[in-house]
């Protein structure tokens, strides 16, 4: 199978918790993993922003039920793309 990206994330938007999951292909070619949960007030999203900016993450997808989302896309809307 082909990558498509390189290194992405995966985000599950709860109503207190951000769980993030950022993918990434080594140089040999084998798929790594590392999950981290954040809380949905600010600093923990800016704190979740800062994180996925430094593992270099070019794209995210998004799971939420309700309005939850809202927050997390406007801190990361112009970061990345979602």
């Amino acid at each position: 199978m082909d990558t498509l990206y390189p290194c992405c994330a995966g985000l599950d938007v709860h109503k207190d918790t951000v769980v993030a999951c950022v993918r990434r292909i080594d140089a040999k070619g084998k798929a790594r993993q590392q999950t981290r949960t954040f809380g949905t007030m600010t600093d923990p999203l800016l704190e979740l922003a800062d994180w996925l900016a430094e593992e270099g993450v070019t794209h995210a997808a998004m799971e939420s039920t309700g309005v939850y989302w809202k927050p997390i896309w406007n801190i990361l809307e112009d970061q990345f793309q979602i």
